[in-house]
Parts: C-alpha cells; structure tokens; sequence
C-alpha cells in the first residue's frame, strides 16, 4: 500500500519540531490575521515563521502555510503584501478557502501549490474538478464528506490530490462555516477569531405563544452542552483510508493545543500508518495513546457513517475532559526539563520519546531509566537545578530546569496516569 502523507500542526516553532521529530511528513503553520487560527498565528513572526520553514526543508519534509481566512474588501491590499512575503519564503503550499484568493496566490507566488481548505465545502467531484481546473493541486475535503465520495473524486480526477481530517475538535456548525461566535462574542469564527462558544454551557427556555413567561427546561444543575462536539478519532480506520488508495495527506487539526498533543497525535498515527502498510494494524495501541490526550469523547465523525446514521457525536455534559495520562514534564534538549504538573523524588513517570530516538536504559546520580512491560520509566533520586539548587519536589509554578537522568532523547515527555478519567 502507498503512504499517505502524516500532516501535523504547528502552533509554534517548538511545536513544529516536535512534531516532525514525532513523525510527521509535514506541518502546516500561519503568520498573522490571514488565517483561520489568529491566535496560533500570533505564535510565529516572519522571522520565526522563515526558521521553521528552513527547519522542516532541512529534514526532507514540506511546510504548508495557511492564508484561508475570508477577507473583507479593505484587507484585500494588506493580503496581497502578506501573499507575497509568504511566497518569498517558499512553502510548499498555501491553503487558501476562496476563488479570489486563490487568483491573488497564483499571480503573486505562482511557484507555491494551492491546497484548497476544508471551508470551501468541497464535497463532490464537480466542484473538486471547478478548482483544479482553477490551479489547486489539492483539496482539503469536507470533514462531512465520506470514504465513497472522496473515492469517487479520486477515480475522476487521479492528479488532484485529497487531504482529509483525521483527527482534532469538530465544528457544530457545517465545514467551520459557523456564525454563533460573531453573533455572541462579536468574534468572527470565518476570519480566524473564534471564541468557541459551541462548548459552552447553555440553559434552555420554552416560551408559550400567548405570553412572555419563559419556563426552564431542566437538564442538570449545570445546564446543558448542546453544541458541544466530540473530538475526531479515525485512528481505528487508518487501514482502510490507506487501502482505498484515494487518500494522499491524513490531517491533524490542533495548532493552538499543547506540545504534548503535537507529540502524542503525531506519534500515534505515525506507528498506525506503518503499522497499516506493515500488516500489522492493530487499533487498540493507537486508541490507548490518543486516550492519554485532554479530549472532549471521541468520535469517528462521518467519513465512515454519514451524519444522519450518527446518535453520538455530542458531548452533552463537558466541555473537556482529563485524558488517561497527566503530563508532568517536557524537555525539549534531553538534558533538563520544564514542570507542567507535578513531579517527586522516588516515583516513577512514564517516559514518551520519538519512536526514531534512542533511550538509553541505565542509572546516574540524578535518577534511572528503566523498562516494565514495553514501556520506559524515569525514576528520580535527585530533583537539582544546573546550578545545583536542590528540591524535594517541583510543579508547575517553578520556573527552574531540572536535570534529568542521561540517555534521554530531546521532545521527551515525562508523564503519569491521571486517577478517575471520565469516559465520555
């Protein structure tokens, strides 16, 4: 079977290192106000944003830019400044979502690819064709789009290529096109400033027609989460999206979650893509480890059923849950690391690496790395600073790196089972 492309999202410039070193084949980023994630794209200036492309060409892997926000007459100028500054540092791609977009990219950079985003709302052959015939050498298809269709499309028009959503939060609203933010917040979602109000908690109220009491529909004492989706997980179906051949780019939505999502995501469906093509698929290892991410229930969305056949794609009690696993550390040299929950002497926290890294297995002043059941430990004796400054404990709130043992690769996470997870 032919690999499709693993495509992963990076808020940042750590995060894009993260998750090349992960397994991605490429990452997708923005700058500024042109994309449909302003606040990641706040994360990155041209200057940073020019080093992770370098970074990623370095590594033999391609960088996607996002400009797919919908702008407005007086932008247009801004755009046109903002495209070719873009096209001068030679992405492999932009993904863009309207036609004249489209037009401005193809005079301004017309060395760059025009991937067509997910919020044009391609969900047959005949419009697929109408933007191919426009220049996009691919689309990002409609999350509501399924298998068959995106099959269809494929045998049409073999040359263009097909990227779908593989995992990540869904919209309530068709494709993203949603308004309940603009209307709420005063946040438009369509030009990258989204305030999520589909998570929510919401009361309802029925109203009689001959009068203006307004009655409150029990649900909970909290009220209810009735836009609330459930999160994206196709990784049980991996091996069939790669079996039917149409598929050329698998897709990780989450450039504003955490380093520990670009680690756990990207790795994940790294060893399910292999997996697949090895004959050797097995789901239950992938849904373990998505498992561990902070989540909102998981749901294969509609590539497989269509989302009249679906009963359960809302989460009607949480915004968020816990994952299985709470991430306590994450050091990005392999030498020391940063806390993010809490970590103690003499307790043992999963260690979560590269798959491609070598762990080397031993002891040191500082601590042990060790293995139990096919999984690798860290046990501290010691928790010092560099500079040898000396704790019995560390957490979130101490800003001091803490040496690790050696042997551990760099984008290592040290991490621990969460207790009472909520199943959604």
């Amino acid at each position: 079977m032919r690999k499709p492309e693993l495509l992963s999202p990076a808020g940042n410039l750590t995060k894009l290192k993260i998750a090349l070193a992960y397994g991605a084949d490429a990452v997708y980023a923005s700058v500024g106000s042109f994309s449909l994630r302003a606040r990641s794209g706040k994360e990155f200036d041209m200057d940073s944003f020019a080093k992770g492309i370098e970074y990623t060409h370095k590594m033999g892997k391609k960088f996607y830019a996002t400009v797919n926000g919908f702008p407005f007459n007086g932008q247009i100028e801004p755009l046109k400044r903002h495209i070719k500054a873009m096209g001068e540092l030679n992405p492999d791609g932009f993904i863009i979502a309207t036609p004249g977009v489209m037009s401005i990219a193809r005079e301004l950079a017309p060395h760059v690819d025009i991937h067509l985003s997910t919020q044009a709302n391609i969900m047959n052959y005949l419009d697929a064709k109408f933007y191919y015939d426009l220049g996009a050498t691919r689309i990002v298809a409609a999350r509501e789009m399924s298998l068959k269709d995106v099959i269809n499309i494929k045998e049409r028009i073999p040359e263009l290529e097909i990227e779908i959503f593989i995992h990540g939060s869904m919209c309530f609203a068709y494709s993203g096109r949603c308004l309940i933010s603009a209307v709420q917040m005063g946040r438009s979602s369509n030009r990258g400033a989204c305030a999520n109000d589909c998570r929510f908690k919401y009361e309802l109220y029925a109203k009689g027609e001959n009068n203006d009491t307004l009655f409150r529909l029990e649900e909970d004492e909290s009220g209810t989460h009735i836009f609330n989706s459930k999160d994206l997980n196709l990784s049980a179906h991996i091996a069939k999206i790669i079996e039917s051949g149409a598929v050329d780019s698998l897709k990780i939505e989450g450039r504003t979650k955490s380093e520990y999502y670009a680690a756990c995501t990207a790795g994940a469906y790294r060893r399910a893509i292999d997996d697949a093509v090895a004959g050797c698929f097995n789901p239950k290892i992938y849904a373990d480890e998505l498992n561990t991410l902070k989540n909102r229930g998981f749901s294969d969305g509609y590539l497989i059923s269509r989302p009249f056949e679906k009963s359960d794609s809302q989460n009607l009690q949480t915004s968020i849950s816990e994952g299985s696993a709470q991430v306590d550390a994450f050091s990005e040299d392999g030498k020391t690391f940063k806390a993010k929950g809490q970590v103690f002497k003499n307790k043992a926290y999963e260690l979560l690496s590269p798959a491609n890294e070598k762990i080397s297995l031993g002891e040191d002043e500082i601590g042990r790395v060790y293995q139990k059941e096919g999984k690798n430990f860290v046990e501290f004796k010691k928790l010092i600073s560099p500079t040898g400054k000396a704790f019995e404990s560390v957490h979130s709130g101490n800003v001091n790196d803490i040496c690790l043992p050696a042997g551990i690769p760099p984008f290592s996470f040290l991490r621990s089972k969460t207790e009472n997870k909520d199943e959604k």
